[in-house]
C-alpha cells in the first residue's frame, strides 16, 4: 500500500461558512518569484488581483521584489523601488485563482465580495539530478518544487 502525503493548511480558524481556499503543490516555479507574488496579492479582491497579475504578464506592472531584491533593477511603477515580471509563476497564480473561485461558486458565495485574506508559498519537495561533467565529475542539478496556498473571505 503506498502511503500519500497528506497536507493541511496553515491558514487557522478557517470557518467553512466564510472562507474559501484552494492550494497546488508540487509546482515547478521559483519559491521566491512566488513569495514575491503572494505578498503583493494580499489583500486585495479576487478581481483585482487578477487584473494586477494580468498587467504584470502585459508588463505594465511589476511585482515589488521586498526580500530577495539582490541586483533586482527598479521599476517606474509607483511605490516600487526593486521589481519583476515573474511570468510564469503569474500564470500559476492565476489559474489557482481561478480554482479559488470555483470553489466559491460551489459553496455560493458572492464572486463580486471575495477578499484574499491569506496567501502562503512555502518549498516544497527538492528534486535531486546530476549532469555530468568533465574528468569524471558531476554537478549536482536539483529542482526545488513549490506550495501555494490562498484563502479568501466574502466581506
Amino acid at each position: 500500500m503506498i502511503k500519500l502525503g497528506r497536507y493541511g493548511y496553515s491558514f487557522q480558524n478557517y470557518d467553512s461558512t466564510k472562507h474559501v481556499s484552494a492550494s497546488m503543490r508540487e509546482k515547478k516555479i521559483s519559491h521566491k518569484h512566488a513569495r514575491e507574488v503572494s505578498v503583493a496579492i494580499k489583500g486585495l479582491t479576487v478581481e483585482k488581483a487578477r487584473d494586477y497579475l494580468q498587467s504584470v504578464i502585459k508588463h505594465k506592472r511589476s511585482i515589488p521584489f521586498r526580500r530577495f531584491n539582490n541586483q533586482v533593477g527598479h521599476r517606474t511603477d509607483p511605490g516600487v523601488m526593486s521589481g519583476r515580471y515573474p511570468e510564469k509563476t503569474v500564470k500559476e497564480v492565476l489559474k489557482l485563482l481561478d480554482n479559488l473561485e470555483s470553489n466559491a461558486e460551489y459553496k455560493g458565495m458572492d464572486l463580486d465580495r471575495l477578499k484574499i485574506i491569506n496567501v502562503v508559498a512555502q518549498k516544497g519537495m527538492i528534486v535531486q539530478r546530476f549532469i555530468p561533467r568533465a574528468q569524471g565529475r558531476a554537478t549536482a542539478n536539483n529542482n526545488v518544487l513549490t506550495h501555494i496556498e490562498i484563502v479568501a473571505r466574502e466581506v
